[in-house]
């Protein structure tokens, strides 16, 4: 039986991983569940899948947990970013669901890795940072990395094993990365400047939480998504191509050069490529409704706007600056959509904030985790300082 941890349990892909789990008490325990600061939440969850760890980022948080459990489940509550490492590397555990949002997943999505888990990558974030050192320590401690981004998850099915981490050869040409367009595909630029989080949050296929949903709504998202695809599968960037996919059930597919393209098919639901990650090589049951090619009809195609979704681009040019620019560019998109979800700052305004952020900062060589962490501090104060000019 697999003991699982689940870094980010309140979320959307915690709870769908729970769902999962739910389905298999044969064959999948809880060992370690987290989250940042919804107790009443994680209380739920503790009296239900009885962990032997629950852990909070935040402290306040963790004392409430405590408190609610105390004589109604044996759970060891920890607190902050030291108790988060912990359990992500505990021998117990054998697998680890990395799905805490934004760059705070780095430090124990890398403790998991170091600890030669089986690694259920749905923290983009931590690639994006810190790319090649990343690998490199997946590479040296033996761990076993499954990407769960429905795109990358697809990518992974559609290639031989033997290229999941090296495209060169077995005559693989490129990759073919889907986009849905989110909730904005259409619109003028200037109704883009018009368009309030509510509405951002609102994305046509996917039920996500509030900052991947704006950031599929700017293709930052896809732009972040461009950048793992190029770590995960030793790509370049122009062995990656993007493609709108409006219903989203053409999850990305990869070309050969004989004219052959894999795709990978499936609804919008998180849970295929979360059962697929927990059971590889095996196949699970998911909870996901079959697909129904006869109600969907046809497919559709589009080549993204890079004139009115600047993210995409803007991504781009950071993963070729290489060194510390993705991470940068990270962190900035962070500040920016929290500012936007806060109603400080406009829908159109986030480009213009991380190409400004961008702007302002030196690239540096990533050297390691502290160089990544201190620059990724420095690029969320500049962020901030250009949001306060953008606001007099």
């Amino acid at each position: 039986m697999r003991q699982v941890t689940i870094l980010g349990a309140t979320g959307s892909i915690g709870l769908s991983t729970l769902d999962v789990i739910r389905r298999h008490p044969d064959r999948f325990a809880i060992y370690a569940l987290t989250a940042n600061s919804r107790d009443e939440d994680m209380a739920r969850l503790c009296l239900e899948f009885r962990p032997r760890f629950a852990v909070m980022a935040d402290h306040d948080a963790a004392t409430r947990l405590q408190a609610a459990l105390a004589g109604r489940a044996e759970t060891r509550v920890l607190a902050g970013e030291d108790g988060l490492c912990e359990v992500a590397a505990a021998p117990e555990a054998d697998t680890v669901m990395a799905a805490i949002v934004g760059g705070a997943g780095l430090p124990p999505t890398l403790a998991a890795v170091r600890a030669g888990k089986r690694v259920l990558l749905a923290n983009k974030e931590a690639l994006v940072m810190s790319g090649r050192l990343f690998m490199d320590a997946v590479a040296s401690s033996g761990a076993e990395l499954l990407p769960i981004d429905s795109e990358h998850n697809a990518i992974f099915q559609c290639l031989p094993p033997s290229r999941v981490r090296n495209l060169n050869g077995d005559g693989v040409r490129r990759i073919l990365l889907t986009a849905s367009g989110g909730p904005f595909r259409t619109h003028s630029a200037a109704a883009l400047r018009e368009v309030s989080p509510a509405e951002a949050c609102a994305h046509p296929n996917w039920s996500m939480g509030q900052k991947i949903s704006v950031d599929s709504a700017t293709l930052m998202n896809k732009g972040l998504e461009m950048i793992e695809a190029c770590w995960l599968f030793n790509a370049r960037p122009d062995q990656i191509e993007v493609h709108v996919h409006p219903e989203s059930i053409i999850h990305s597919m990869v070309e050969y050069v004989d004219g052959s393209v894999l795709a990978q098919l499936g609804s919008p639901d998180m849970r295929t490529p979360i059962a697929n990650g927990l059971a590889w090589p095996e196949r699970i049951e998911s909870g996901v409704a079959p697909l129904d090619l006869f109600a969907l009809g046809r497919f559709h195609f589009e080549r993204p706007d890079l004139e009115r979704f600047p993210c995409l681009r803007l991504a781009a040019e950071a993963f070729r600056a290489g060194g510390t620019a993705p991470a940068l560019l990270n962190a900035a998109n962070e500040v920016a959509v929290a500012a936007f979800l806060g109603g400080k700052l406009g829908f159109s305004d986030i480009p213009l904030i991380i190409e400004r952020t961008l702007s302002a900062m030196t690239v540096r060589d990533a050297d390691s985790f502290d160089t990544i962490f201190a620059e990724d501090m420095a690029a969320r104060r500049m962020a901030a300082e250009q949001i306060e000019r953008a606001l007099v």
